[in-house]
């Protein structure tokens, strides 16, 4: 249900918007969604997990909190980032 460590690097490398950025919204966003497709996956054989489906709705919030930051604080860089990971809105 949790991404792997190498998994993480390489969605921080992916997103990561300078050298050493581990903290932007885009680093942040990219990680929760991965973490949100995983517990995806993770239901289509657990259907009656609801411990881990408070879980999900509470990374689905979190995501949602930092994706309208983004969008009130710079529009380009979230519909880059939208685009990108592919969310749908």
């Amino acid at each position: 249900m949790t991404i792997t460590p190498e998994r993480k690097t390489a969605v921080i490398k992916d997103n990561a918007t300078s050298k050493n950025d581990t903290g932007s919204p885009e680093v942040q966003v990219a990680i929760l969604t991965e973490r949100i497709t995983a517990l995806t996956e993770h239901f289509k054989t657990h259907k009656k997990d609801n411990h881990s489906r408070r879980g999900l709705l509470k990374l689905v919030s979190q995501r949602r909190g930092l994706l309208d930051y983004l969008k009130r604080k710079d529009e380009p860089r979230y519909q880059a980032l939208i685009k990108k990971l592919d969310i749908r809105r």
